[in-house]
């Protein structure tokens, strides 16, 4: 309920005390006295009948409540930045706001931006990584990258590529005692899963008729690609490779292909994706152009003929 919403100045004081994890410094931060500080936090914690803080000779400490409180007010105070930075600005049609997956944006776009910037110096790409879908209807967002199927009306998509699944490992691995000479040699191998993806392994090991024998969730778990990747570099493990993920790794040699000829489609194609009213919007068009150039010009992309002429 709004009533139950603390007062503005406490939630800031208690923001910043718990930032600087000190009242002193909260304080010369919001250019009010310690004792305001205190007497402000001292009101929250009697609205919400908690104790926010450990207080400490020379600091001050979150207590658990506190700890479980921080991040949501933080969070908030951010959002509200933002959007006043937003409201302020309304000028600013330069800026691009795009979410796409931290993986995709860390080994493929990212070292290819220069040549974005180069052509179009007047458009600030702000970049957002998530592996959960955007909602459109309420995130701020004017495109982003994803995997799946356009099923929404309300949204433009853009056909990018088609993806292949395949394990892939360290080299050394495969010089160690337990063989990886077929799909089936796996149970003998940690599989390094990522768990919001999960989906595919299990669409791989489907094709190749192991849920008797593999459970992909029994190895490593991991919240991106990049880590899975990167540990399977160190030998810790086999991990699920696909475009455009992988080609780096590759051709370094720090990882093969551990059954080559095994390779799964991988669920979804993927896509550029923006609110249908926005489709048109030159810095959007800008972006989709040179994007798909990108793609075009990477021989390790499959781009399915029949979905680019939809």
């Amino acid at each position: 309920m709004r009533s139950r919403l603390p007062p503005l100045n406490a939630l800031r004081s208690f923001e910043a005390a718990a930032r600087n994890g000190s009242f002193k410094d909260a304080a010369n931060e919001l250019y009010v006295s310690h004792s305001a500080i205190s007497h402000q936090i001292k009101s929250l914690e009697r609205h919400l009948g908690v104790e926010l803080f450990v207080r400490k000779s020379r600091s001050v400490e979150l207590t658990k409540q506190g700890k479980m409180y921080y991040p949501v007010i933080r969070d908030a105070f951010d959002r509200i930045a933002d959007s006043t930075e937003l409201l302020l600005s309304p000028m600013k049609a330069d800026i691009l706001t795009i979410t796409l997956y931290s993986t995709f944006a860390i080994r493929w776009l990212i070292p290819r931006m220069p040549s974005f910037y180069a052509r179009h110096k007047d458009i600030q790409i702000r970049l957002n990584t998530s592996q959960m879908d955007v909602d459109f209807l309420h995130d701020d967002v004017d495109l982003c990258v994803m995997i799946g199927s356009p099923d929404a009306s309300d949204l433009h998509y853009d056909y990018l590529f088609s993806s292949e699944m395949y394990p892939v490992c360290s080299p050394a691995l495969l010089t160690r005692n337990e063989p990886l000479n077929g799909p089936a040699d796996l149970a003998a191998h940690t599989l390094l899963q990522v768990y919001p993806s999960d989906r595919d392994w299990r669409a791989w090991i489907r094709a190749h008729k192991l849920e008797d024998t593999l459970d992909p969730n029994s190895g490593l778990q991991f919240d991106s690609y990049d880590h899975a990747l990167s540990t399977a570099v160190q030998g810790m493990g086999v991990a699920l490779g696909m475009q455009p993920y992988i080609d780096r790794d590759i051709k370094s040699g720090y990882l093969v292909e551990a059954f080559p000829g095994a390779r799964v489609a991988a669920p979804g194609e993927w896509y550029l994706v923006c609110r249908r009213d926005r489709a048109r919007s030159e810095k959007v068009c800008h972006f989709r152009d040179w994007l798909q150039e990108q793609i075009i010009a990477d021989p390790a992309l499959h781009r399915d003929p029949a979905r680019i002429l939809q």
